[in-house]
């Protein structure tokens, strides 16, 4: 489990059928079989060199993440360490599990931030999104500015401590990012949708706004 907040921004490299991750003495000392989320995915530490570790990765996590591609061009990748329980909750519970990708559709400056519009590749999971809610972007924990009405387009609005701390400051219109989902949102939907259902196997009904209307919330 994670919080969002990066501490340290790394370059991937591939190596093999391991990837090798360059950074990381920031929260050092690492130990074999740590969990470091990399661009928000949740990897092993196979094994521990000077300048950073090596994690196993299989076929699938590089072909639904960015971490195949980045990897390709030595790119750069946000790094944190998994939460504590003695740890500040600062950012949003993330798993480091990646629901899908999106893409940057627009990089703005503002005069005391950056705005980063992103559109998700699955317009399934556009449901998740709500005006300030929670979604991790490429490991960071970020605040929903606004959204579409059907969440598939959404707005962030990057303070600058986040922005240069980060690898936010190298996207560029076009470029896929990974995306999770509000873990917590996820979970409510899950829960409302079985005490519906009433069984172990509820239909797949969407909870839209006249859902809720419906049953009860305005």
């Amino acid at each position: 489990m994670f919080t969002g907040l990066i501490q340290e921004v790394g370059n991937i490299y591939r190596q093999g059928n391991n990837l090798k991750i360059i950074g990381g003495k920031s929260f050092s000392p690492l130990a074999l079989g740590d969990s470091i989320s990399v661009d928000g995915v949740c990897l092993t530490v196979a094994d521990i060199v000077s300048n950073g570790f090596y994690a196993d990765v299989s076929e699938e996590t590089l072909s639904r993440t960015t971490l195949g591609k980045k990897s390709e061009r030595n790119d750069f990748v946000n790094l944190e360490p998994a939460l504590r329980l003695s740890d500040r909750l600062g950012g949003h519970l993330v798993s480091g599990h990646v629901d899908g990708l999106g893409k940057v559709i627009s990089v703005e400056e503002s005069q005391k931030s950056w705005n980063l519009e992103v559109r998700w590749n699955d317009p399934v999971y556009g449901r998740y999104i709500c005006e300030k809610g929670s979604i991790c972007i490429d490991g960071i924990s970020l605040t929903i500015a606004d959204c579409s009405e059907d969440g598939m387009n959404f707005s962030i609005a990057v303070i600058p401590h986040t922005w240069t701390a980060t690898s936010l400051k190298y996207l560029s219109v076009g470029d896929e990012v990974n995306l999770e989902a509000d873990l917590m949102a996820k979970y409510a939907e899950s829960l409302m949708r079985k005490s519906i259902s009433g069984n172990k196997n509820p239909p797949n009904t969407d909870i839209s706004k006249l859902w809720l209307e419906s049953h009860g919330w305005s």
